[in-house]
């Protein structure tokens, strides 16, 4: 099978197509005939050197496809189904095997479905750890859980405004001028980044919030914590040396991962609370191509790569 794979690190164009073998799943896995997968930065970050040492590398952490293989015990899915999900870095290819997997929401298409996982477990695992809980949005008639999101315009944060809106939270999210109406559809109420951002956010939330969440990265997080009143009401998933510094969890998926969230996508989608991103895919061949887009801050919503 033709999957995308570098030998050393640099520029985009040491990504190529290879001949790979096929992979096979293992117990509770399934394969699928891959039909578009998501790029994320962390694969331009991973070529560049800056995350894992070994050499070769392939690269691809989400996928949608048909199934046309299952390992030992599986019992949730069937030869010819459409399910999107999680594979172990190696989804960037013709044929990936998927160990969290769920059927693609009604309606959705396999670049649309493809979009989705990273972001929207990333975002899941965040509001989790913060203590915004599936069943337990900390909210009363008398007084709404207040949550201010950073960077909630972007692939991460609009999935996060989403999920906590869903979860019965009141979502304050900042964003460009350019963004305001986009995090206002998607249930939050905008406010600027920048300077006086805190001045703004007190203006909707007098006593401030109950808990930030930072996916923008942008040396926030000293300001987060005095609007959230204190270290530990506030998760950063963009800011590892940010959040060393000042004592904020940095979120990571070896703590435990959110992939309930594949089904839980399924129900927003379908009753209309969850809104797939804008997307910009490229054929697997042009792979280099797109990690120029992403490196450059030139992309129009989420990389999707297409396959077949």
């Amino acid at each position: 099978m033709q999957a995308a794979q570098f030998t050393r690190f640099g520029v985009p164009e040491v990504l190529q197509l290879v001949e790979l073998p096929e992979p096979h799943p293992g117990p509770g896995e399934v394969r699928i005939a891959v039909r578009a997968a998501g790029v994320n930065a962390s694969d331009w970050k991973k070529r560049r050197g800056e995350m894992d040492p070994e050499l070769p590398q392939t690269l691809g952490y989400e996928a949608a496809g048909i199934v046309d293989e299952v390992g030992e015990g599986v019992t949730d899915a069937a030869l010819g189904d459409r399910v999107y999900g999680f594979a172990d870095g190696s989804a960037q290819a013709e044929l990936a095997v998927l160990s969290s997997y769920a059927p693609i929401p009604a309606g959705l298409d396999f670049p649309d479905a493809a979009a989705l996982p990273a972001a929207a477990e990333t975002a899941a695992r965040a509001l989790d750890q913060l203590g915004l809980g599936r069943t337990d949005a900390r909210s009363s008639a008398n007084r709404p859980f207040t949550l201010l999101i950073s960077g909630a315009s972007g692939n991460v944060g609009s999935a996060a405004v989403q999920l906590a809106v869903a979860r019965g939270a009141r979502v304050i999210g900042t964003a460009s001028a350019a963004k305001q109406d986009y995090v206002r559809s998607l249930g939050a109420e905008p406010v600027v980044y920048g300077d006086g951002l805190s001045q703004r956010v007190h203006e909707l939330a007098p006593d401030g919030v109950d808990l930030a969440l930072d996916v923008a990265g942008s040396g926030i997080l000293p300001e987060l914590i005095a609007l959230a009143g204190g270290a530990d009401h506030v998760i950063t998933v963009a800011d590892f040396l940010g959040a060393r510094d000042t004592g904020v969890r940095f979120s990571r998926g070896d703590a435990g991962r959110a992939l309930y969230v594949l089904d839980e996508l399924a129900l927003l989608i379908g009753d209309g609370r969850y809104a797939v991103p804008g997307i910009q895919t490229f054929p697997l061949a042009d792979i280099a191509e797109a990690h120029r887009v992403g490196e450059s801050v030139q992309a129009r919503g989420k990389l999707v790569l297409t396959v077949g």
